[in-house]
Order: C-alpha cells, then sequence, then structure tokens
C-alpha cells in the first residue's frame, strides 16, 4: 500500500506522521536479504508521550529519528527506563501475526511499576505495536528462513533535572527490525561458565526489564568468554540456578521432568512461559522450582538430567551441552543437542509461522492497513 506524505490517522488512534526518507523498495530487500539482528530498523516508530498533568498523549507513527534530549536527562543519570521485546511474524499467506502480546504488556507495566514508571494500557500497547507493523508492513521478511521483524518497545524518564525521583515527564516508543535467525546455520549447543557474579536477589529487580540488568551483567559475558564458553551461568547466593545469561534456563530429567527455576529473581519469560505450556505435549511434566547447581551437575554428570536448555524471544530454544567453572567442568549426556530442546523449538516455531494449529490461540493477526481502510493495496 502506498502511503502519501501526509497526516492521518491510523485505525488504532494513532497519528501518522509518514517519513519522507524512507528507504526504496531495492534498499530495503537489500536488507532484508541479510538482515542479521538488531542491525537496521524500519522507516518508522511509534511514539506515546507521559505528563502527570495530560496523562498519555501525543500517540503517533512517525519517522525514525534521534531523540534529542538534555545532558541532565534523567534516565542518563537514574537510569529510570524499562524494555520490551518481541516479534511480528510473517506467514507464507501474506498474514501478519504477534505471538503472546499481551503477555508482554503485562511484563511491561510491572517493569514500569518497579521503575516508578506510568503504566500502559494493553490497549495502548498492543495499538503502538499494530500500528507499526501496520505502516511498515513491507519490512516484515516473507522468506522461508524463519526470519522475523523485531519489536522493541521502551519507556524512559524524560525529566531535565539532577535529582533522584520519578520523573514527571516519560517517553514511550517502539521500534522495529528486521532480524535473521538467532543461528542460521544451526547450533551444536552452547556451554557455559560459572562465574563469580550475581544476577539478582530477593526484593531486587532481577524480575524486571530494565538496562541496568544488562549492563551490569556485561563483565560476567566477558569472563565467559575468556574462559572459552559462550554464555554465563547466573546462581543466587545459595547456589542455585537462576538465568542462562539474558535467557530462561530448563532441564529435563530421565523421569520426564521438565524443571526450570520458580520466578521471583528472575525475568517472567513469555517464551518460558510457553515451553512450560506445550511440556505436557512432549511427554513432559513441567516443574517451577528451585534447583542448586550442585543438583545440576551430579544430574548430568550422572545421567539423571538428560538434556539443558535456555530459551527467549531472540535465540528462541538454545541447547546447552557442557559447564565450566573455577572447580569444575562437565558436559550434559552425550555433550549434543538433545531431541527434546529441538523438538519443543520446532513445535514453537511452528506456532508462530502458522504451520502447526494454535490451539492457546496465542497468536494476534495484524490487520492490513490497507484493508481496514477500505482500499486496495497499490
Amino acid at each position: 500500500m502506498s502511503v502519501d506524505r501526509e497526516v492521518a490517522l491510523l485505525p488504532g488512534g494513532f497519528r501518522l506522521d509518514v517519513s519522507a526518507s524512507r528507504l526504496s523498495d531495492a534498499e530495503r530487500a537489500e536488507i532484508l536479504a541479510d538482515p542479521g539482528f538488531g542491525r537496521y530498523f524500519s522507516d518508522h516508530m511509534s511514539i506515546i508521550y507521559w505528563d502527570a498533568n495530560e496523562g498519555w498523549h501525543g500517540a503517533c507513527v512517525t519517522q525514525v529519528r534521534p531523540f534529542t534530549i538534555h545532558p541532565a536527562c534523567v534516565v542518563l543519570h537514574y537510569a529510570q527506563g524499562v524494555i520490551e521485546g518481541l516479534k511480528a511474524y510473517g506467514r507464507a499467506d501474506g498474514s501478519v501475526w504477534l505471538f503472546r502480546p499481551l503477555l508482554n504488556a503485562r511484563r511491561f507495566r510491572k517493569s514500569a511499576a518497579r521503575l516508578a514508571l506510568p503504566q500502559l494500557s494493553d490497549d495502548l500497547f498492543l495499538a503502538s505495536l499494530i500500528s507499526l507493523v501496520q505502516v511498515d508492513r513491507a519490512w516484515v521478511p516473507t522468506n522461508d528462513r524463519e526470519c522475523s521483524l523485531y519489536l522493541r518497545p521502551f519507556m524512559f524518564g524524560a525529566e531535565v533535572g539532577l535529582g533522584v525521583r520519578p520523573s514527571p515527564r516519560v517517553t514511550y516508543a517502539v521500534i522495529a527490525s528486521p532480524a535473521a535467525p538467532y543461528f542460521p546455520a544451526g547450533t551444536d549447543g552452547m556451554r557455559l561458565w560459572v562465574g563469580k557474579y550475581p544476577r539478582a536477589w530477593e526484593g531486587g529487580t532481577g524480575s524486571v526489564k530494565f538496562g541496568g540488568n544488562y549492563a551490569s551483567n556485561l563483565v560476567a559475558e566477558i569472563e565467559a568468554k575468556e574462559y572459552g564458553c559462550d554464555h554465563v551461568l547466573f546462581l543466587d547466593d545459595d547456589g542455585c540456578v537462576q538465568e542462562s545469561g539474558t535467557m530462561n534456563i530448563f532441564a529435563v530429567t530421565a523421569e520426564g521432568e521438565l524443571v526450570t527455576p520458580r520466578l521471583g529473581t528472575i525475568l517472567e519469560g513469555v517464551t518460558r512461559a510457553s515451553v512450560l505450556a506445550l511440556a505436557t505435549a512432549h511427554g513432559l511434566a513441567p516443574t517451577e522450582r528451585r534447583f542448586s547447581f550442585e543438583e545440576l551437575k551430579q544430574g548430568c554428570i550422572s545421567g539423571k538430567i538428560r538434556e539443558v536448555f535456555a530459551v527467549g524471544t531472540a535465540a528462541v530454544v538454545n541447547p546447552i551441552v557442557g559447564f565450566k567453572g573455577p572447580q569444575c567442568e562437565f558436559a550434559v549426556a552425550d555433550g549434543l543437542p538433545g531431541p527434546q530442546s529441538r523438538a519443543l523449538r520446532d513445535h514453537l516455531l511452528d506456532i508462530q509461522y502458522g504451520r502447526r494449529p494454535d490451539p492457546f490461540d496465542w497468536m494476534v493477526e495484524i490487520p492490513d492497513l490497507a484493508q481496514v481502510k477500505g482500499e486496495e493495496p497499490r
């Protein structure tokens, strides 16, 4: 659909200010042929403003452009900001779908509340995603390589001033980035380093999706690479398993139990919740509980634990084949990716791309903007 260079109103109530510097079809096609992850961005972004007097206002889809912020903007000094991440999936029939976006909306509200930021309603959150994808629908990859359009909603305190207090002015936005499969050539599994750096603690911000959690973990990831590992395994103060880098972690036992750490100090992952829901279809009994690294180690060595894998929006399901630490090194089973992790990954992707039924009604279709407006695509 062609969109004239004018201000219009989108079906979701967002004002549309069409970018005057959109890439040509040829330029966009070149990017979509090899997008990588997080390297390129679509032509537009959604944006909404909030202040203590007006509440949410100014909802708009407009040209992607740099923010102009004062050096004393509170987010630069006190990290009052939260993020989300989800994908839009293009299917063989030309339709485009979101995967469980209301779970992201709920998590975004919880993160915002923990950082003393205003909470965005489900309707506004969903409209900000749908409106952006409707305008930049041509950026959704349509090949058969399991590519997608990654969506990054985020919110930050925009007040100018030095003082530790909740910001009375906030900016919310969504940007979109075409993404190739996280492991385009497949994966032989990853090895995790069990280091010295803690990730989170009871009552902290471990369950919040905000930049501080990621920045504070970088030194642990650097240490993992120095020891020849792919990512780090985080443990709590009692030596219990928390997360695998930026992903939730699962273990499959010989008794058919699918074990994952309970919520509290870890991120409430959308992929995590979905894998738990799919477990019984694969003959696994889902269990959320604390389990120690010692239990994990002894289980892998004895054969009681058959598979270990990590999950997240970007990587989907990523097998873990070994662990290494200052005083230990061991493999999981035969040191190769296992069948259950592969089956769960395929099941999840098949639902997302419409290759398998969706009995949970997880998928949300994004209407084509031309059809919504009663126009013929041009």
